[in-house]
């Protein structure tokens, strides 16, 4: 079997594929912020008191936590609209499923940092008369933010790489463009290599700037 891997090629699928990397750079992106902000709103119920609120919590972050991102992204597309009878588009049935599905492990993360932070921060907050949205916000959220920064972009760059399965429900992302040119132009080889390096090239700054951060990280917390 001949391989092809020449700048024609390479020319020829850019643009598709380029296509599909924005659409799934914009999934990554919007799923990071569902992750984000519930991820912290999950963790501090949580670690409420409240045992209405906790028990819920909790069996979601350990719903999406043990059970398979694919298995909940085919149930999301398939059985909401038959469950709840709302008819919305693929991607947006992609966008939520890996936005609940980064937002429970990113809970764990918040949720760690947070017990992290000494109690005496907590005690001057309410000694300096701040009330408990002021102490979540002004205290415990900016200290939580850079103790978890390290694992929360990891667990964004787990969900920038698990954003190819939304091309199984038919979502034009890098994934599905990727399989479409390979069928067409039969050279699956030279256009899934092509789809890997894309990723990793997204990928491997990233996991760089985590290496970054996570030593910038230790030092503020230690000076």
């Amino acid at each position: 079997m001949d391989y092809d891997f020449s700048w024609f090629h390479v020319e020829n699928a850019l643009p598709t594929l380029v296509e599909g990397l924005w659409v799934t750079l914009e999934l990554t992106l919007w799923a990071n912020v569902i992750g984000l902000v519930l991820g912290f709103i999950v963790a501090i119920g949580i670690m409420s008191k409240i045992k209405l609120i906790t028990w819920p919590l909790t069996f979601y972050v350990e719903f999406f936590r043990c059970t398979p991102a694919l298995i909940q992204l085919v149930w999301f597309f398939f059985c909401v609209p038959i469950l709840f009878n709302v008819w919305w588009s693929a991607q947006f049935m992609g966008l939520l499923a890996l936005g609940l599905n980064l937002a429970a492990f990113n809970s764990e993360s918040y949720r760690a940092a947070i017990q992290s932070i000494p109690e005496s921060h907590t005690d001057a907050s309410t000694a300096l008369g701040l009330n408990v949205f002021q102490r979540i916000f002004f205290v415990i959220l900016p200290q939580a933010l850079l103790l978890a920064m390290p694992v929360l972009i990891t667990n964004g760059i787990g969900i920038f790489q698990q954003s190819a399965l939304v091309a199984l429900i038919s979502v034009e992302d890098l994934m599905y463009q990727g399989r479409y040119l390979s069928s067409q132009t039969f050279r699956p080889i030279e256009t899934l290599t092509l789809v890997a390096l894309m990723y990793f090239a997204v990928s491997f700054p990233v996991s760089q700037a985590v290496t970054y951060l996570e030593r910038r990280s230790k030092r503020l917390m230690g000076s």
